[in-house]
């Protein structure tokens, strides 16, 4: 009899045992903190962002005339490039990836330097027109792209407050829909080469400049200029003046980084466009933190990269900023900045 009560009293413990081991390992999984890796860095603005981290970059090239201003969308870019498209009238290429605005524009024509670039970024490309150079480009099937010539009225819709060129629009799902249709892929398939700062404490350059002044030749309506916040550690950018901010949300477009790479220019016709040398690197400045730093410029693979000594130079995390400006003049009459 005691044997028989002796081994009921051993079966229920290690029941018991048993079931306290099953609820111990069910609760566990509720217990764990949620998963955060599935955040992960975006790959040309070094910050934090919400999957899909892989996304396909696009690149729009937006009006920058004054009938064009103020832009939308430009205050989404990871990267806007500042170009001379004739003479001394910039236009803006921006790369969207880490976020995409609902729209953009105005969108204006393409030259042969902005497709290349593009093409570097693994980008689909979103222009409306383009130069001669430019269409043979676009035709030989060099990059994903989608064009107003052939879409204007559909996927690009024109707005009744400004008048042509200055006023054609497409929204990020008239784009997908455009990457459908000509069944471009819709992932990132390359590697960026920009690195980044953990912090602006490890960004800290020696000289100050808390004011930047980038001029296009004489033409003051494309002078930008740019003021540093100590608070935010961000640049604000404006233009002929005029503070530069979105149509729709009236924010005003903040950089972490101001780059300024010196490029060999050609005018090439009568209309004053322009043959740029983007492949043989050369002089650069770099604003970031507050303080500047001369640097030189080098082509990766196509793409635009900050170096010292062929070697990548860190960017601060966040959007960034880059002028692309003639040899002639050189770059110390093109750039200036002040220390208060």
């Amino acid at each position: 009899m005691k044997n028989w009560m002796f081994t009921v009293i051993v079966l229920l413990v290690l029941l018991a045992f048993a079931a306290g081991f099953w609820l111990v390992m069910k609760e566990e999984p509720a217990e764990e903190p949620l998963v955060e890796d599935a955040l992960t860095i975006a790959p040309f603005t070094g910050e934090r962002a919400a999957p899909p981290a892989n996304r396909r970059t696009v690149m729009a090239v937006i009006n920058n005339h004054p009938d064009a201003r103020p832009q939308t969308g430009l205050t989404d870019a990871d990267i806007v490039f500042e170009v001379i498209a004739e003479y001394d009238i910039t236009r803006f290429l921006a790369l969207y990836q880490s976020d995409f605005p609902e729209k953009i524009g105005p969108i204006r024509s393409a030259r042969e330097y902005f497709v290349e670039i593009a093409t570097a970024y693994d980008a689909f490309f979103v222009a409306h027109g383009y130069s001669l150079d430019a269409r043979a480009m676009l035709n030989s099937g060099v990059v994903d792209h989608v064009n107003g010539i052939q879409h204007d009225g559909t996927l690009f819709q024109r707005s009744s407050d400004r008048v042509a060129p200055h006023n054609s629009y497409i929204t990020m799902e008239n784009i997908k829909l455009a990457m459908k249709n000509v069944q471009a892929a819709t992932e990132y398939r390359g590697q960026s080469p920009y690195y980044f700062y953990d912090s602006v404490e490890n960004a800290k350059l020696e000289e100050q400049a808390l004011t930047v002044s980038v001029e296009y030749g004489r033409n003051e309506l494309f002078f930008s200029n740019y003021t540093y916040d100590s608070q935010t550690h961000l640049y604000s950018r404006s233009s002929d003046g005029v503070p530069t901010t979105d149509k729709e949300t009236l924010e005003t477009v903040k950089v972490s980084n101001v780059l300024v790479f010196e490029a060999q220019h050609q005018t090439v016709d009568s209309e004053g466009r322009q043959s740029i040398d983007l492949s043989s690197g050369g002089n650069a400045l770099l604003f970031q933190g507050g303080g500047v730093r001369e640097i030189e410029w080098s082509s990766l693979d196509g793409m635009l990269v900050p170096t010292v000594d062929g070697e990548s130079v860190k960017l601060l995390s966040g959007k960034t900023w880059i002028h692309i400006v003639p040899s002639s003049p050189s770059m110390e009459q093109s750039v200036s900045y002040t220390h208060r």
